[in-house]
């Protein structure tokens, strides 16, 4: 005979809530110890993105053997930490298909969903969910927040290549394969979104509101009502919707227990957490001036601080959007798109180099900080997997059968670093499919085009 219980819904959500933050104190808690050992510190995954390609001879290693001891031009200022990152040419981005007349509306929304936009629904967005988000939706749950989108220019450019929706311009993230993620600009929003600070004029931060859980225990409960009268499209649509109402209960139980550790540690009693060897969290200073090196150095500081504090594990950063970039620090006010269509001209060609050196500086500046940052028994550095790239290989021709990729970090042992492996044969969705699995995420479906996993860059297939 089986017994039913009925819970009142404002019960079972409190409980809910409970639960969502149970993992928190087992997967944050790496400072102890499982069978006498201590917990592995979890692992992070990080996106940063330049638009247009490359100067292929200044970026590509000349030999494998010359990648640690005479890298090319353009990964001078990775030359300390070369022997924590891997490089491979040969993946190949996604074909353009239908869209040929789109190279710049498909380099940045193809690039971690290695899918191309639905050509029947070309005005709006309908593309897949990106390989970021695939992993926020699995290791989300453990983190205040599921995952962080840093842009340096506003995500509003307005063009329609091949009829294309104009947001496939400057976006990389998708949390579903209609929703595009809109990432932040503003670093002093960062940091009040990252840790409930107060903004310029004194007042809290919207995440320094008390957060009603009642609210939400009536949208969730009318949105169910609603959803037996709704058809099968809408029905999609507001599942979509559910989903995010869902990371919002993460959010808040991640809070709630972030505020209690806070208080606590403001008493006098120290978090448990925290090991005395670690190195302590990383100072932000907001930039006052229009100095782009200075604003990308900022906001590469908001995800090392994110990292370092287990607020989030994934992250993505998109250096510039595709078109209305430049660079007067590098002494020249051309825009970036218009260099990379140089013919071989030597002056455009040597802007364009100079702009892809700069660019990988700002991610040089990043990972040399994590790996000087000590957690557990290695650096920040060696517990993530941080990639930059490009979603074209030369901006001149528009082609990419080799797209520029560098990971860096270790990804808690998953990475084989320190090495160029000049012909791997694969494509952009080997590599992200790849790089979920380092992280521990499981694969039910390959991202994108993927067609296999890159048994040659990694240690755990």
């Amino acid at each position: 005979m089986s017994h039913h219980t009925l819970i009142n819904r404002r019960t079972c959500l409190k409980g809910l809530g409970a639960s969502l933050s149970l993992p928190l104190l087992d997967v944050m808690g790496w400072a102890d110890t499982v069978g006498g050992k201590a917990k592995p510190s979890p692992t992070r995954l990080a996106f940063m993105y330049m638009p247009h390609g490359v100067i292929m001879d200044q970026f590509w290693p000349a030999t494998a053997e010359s990648f640690l001891t005479s890298p090319p031009p353009a990964l001078k200022s990775l030359e300390p930490v070369l022997n924590k990152c891997l490089m491979m040419k040969g993946i190949a981005g996604v074909g353009t298909g239908p869209f040929n007349g789109a190279p710049h509306a498909l380099e940045l929304s193809t690039w971690l969903t290695a899918t191309l936009p639905n050509s029947d629904k070309r005005n709006e967005i309908n593309i897949a969910i990106s390989a970021d988000q695939i992993a926020a939706n699995y290791v989300g749950a453990f983190t205040p927040l599921p995952s962080l989108e840093l842009a340096t220019m506003p995500q509003t450019w307005k063009e329609n290549q091949a009829g294309l929706n104009e947001a496939y311009y400057s976006h990389c993230s998708y949390r579903s394969p209609t929703q595009a993620v809109p990432a932040e600009i503003n670093p002093r929003n960062v940091l009040n979104r990252l840790f409930n600070t107060k903004d310029s004029s004194g007042k809290n931060s919207p995440l320094g509101t008390p957060l009603d859980r009642s609210m939400l225990d009536l949208v969730l409960g009318g949105a169910r009502e609603l959803r037996r009268t709704l058809p099968t499209p809408d029905q999609q649509k507001l599942d979509e919707y559910l989903d995010s109402v869902r990371s919002v209960e993460r959010r808040i139980a991640a809070i709630e227990l972030r505020q209690k550790e806070a208080a606590l540690e403001k008493a006098g009693h120290g978090s448990k957490n925290n090991k005395s060897a670690d190195s302590p969290p990383i100072d932000i200073k907001i930039p006052e001036g229009d100095k782009r090196s200075e604003y990308m150095q900022v906001m590469c500081d908001l995800t090392v601080l994110a990292f370092q504090t287990d607020t989030t594990r994934i992250s993505s950063y998109i250096g510039s959007t595709p078109n209305g970039v430049s660079y007067p620090e590098l002494g020249f006010n051309d825009q970036h798109h218009s260099q990379t269509h140089h013919r071989n001209q030597p002056e455009k060609v040597e802007k364009v180099a100079k702009i892809t050196e700069f660019n990988i500086e700002q991610f040089a500046y990043m990972v040399k900080k994590m790996d000087s940052l000590q957690e557990g028994d290695g650096t920040l550095l060696d517990h993530s997997i941080m990639m930059w790239g490009s979603g074209l290989e030369d901006g001149d021709t528009h082609t990419r059968a080799n797209l520029p990729f560098i990971l860096a970090g270790g990804g808690n042992g998953s990475l084989k670093t320190g090495q160029f492996l000049p012909d791997i044969k694969g494509n952009q969705g080997d590599l992200l499919t790849t790089l979920l699995t380092c992280i521990g995420v499981p694969i039910d479906r390959p991202v994108g085009i993927a067609t296999k996993q890159l048994k040659e860059i990694t240690t755990v297939l």
